[in-house]
């Protein structure tokens, strides 16, 4: 697992952590989110209420609330904890010198992850929450956007980042969606590989972009060199950035 991604896992892990808190509210705290993992698990998010919760924790529920502010709030930390721990398990994320045979792992890690958690999965991705999305879902999808940005880096990306990390994200996590919905015995995995080929022709190419022609797949290929340049400088670089995406766009 590369720096950026174990920085990510380490400030997602930081949602279930914090500095400075009694120690004897930590212990709270970490019991608090072990068993509404556990209730989560077996009977999915609306099994997970205050008055079961702190029965399985051996907490009152004033402790909930004084710890998490409301439901929601202990909801985000149960998907936080899960899918750090989640992250932070998966050796097998380390990069390679091939980042689209990483991303097809990635891919692949993701929907068993899902299938492993179901509860969890939907969750983050699928319940609706007032605010927006999860801070468990906005990591996972800084991590993919680190995916493809090595893929940019490479000259490998037939589009831009930003679109590139959208679709993974949606047909990856839609799939995966549609296969926890799925009776097991009816499953088929191998309409996830498929979606995921699609996705890869769609978005790369098999031999860098700048040794190909055309001036959209040049722009994506600069554009995702430029935070390695110092020769500019922030307005220069900013004026730079949406002109090659202007061009990236335009092919």
């Amino acid at each position: 697992m590369d720096e950026s991604v174990q920085d990510l896992v380490a400030d997602l892990a930081g949602i279930t952590m914090e500095t400075g808190r009694p120690a004897a509210a930590e212990r709270n705290r970490e019991r608090i989110i072990a068993a509404a993992a556990q209730l989560l698990a077996e009977g999915g998010r609306e099994a997970v209420s205050t008055r079961a919760v702190s029965a399985a924790a051996g907490v009152q529920a004033p402790t909930i609330y004084r710890l998490f502010v409301d439901k929601q709030g202990l909801l985000d930390a149960v998907a936080a904890y899960g899918f750090a721990a989640h992250l932070s398990e998966k050796t097998s994320l380390e990069p390679t010198d091939d980042p689209v045979a990483d991303l097809r792992t990635g891919w692949d890690l993701n929907m068993e992850f899902g299938l492993a958690n179901p509860a969890l999965y939907t969750l983050m991705y699928a319940e609706p929450r007032p605010g927006g999305t999860s801070p468990a879902a906005l990591t996972a999808l800084a991590v993919l956007g680190a995916h493809i940005h090595r893929i940019a880096e490479a000259g490998r990306l037939r589009i831009d980042e930003a679109r590139a990390t959208q679709l993974v994200h949606a047909v990856g996590g839609g799939t995966t969606l549609a296969l926890i919905a799925t009776p097991p015995d009816h499953r088929d995995i191998t309409v996830s590989h498929l979606a995921r080929e699609a996705v890869i022709a769609t978005i790369t190419t098999d031999v860098p972009i700048s040794a190909a022609p055309g001036a959209a797949g040049a722009a994506v290929a600069l554009r995702a060199l430029l935070p390695q340049t110092t020769a500019l400088t922030t307005g220069e670089r900013g004026m730079l950035t949406e002109l090659l995406d202007r061009i990236a766009e335009a092919g």
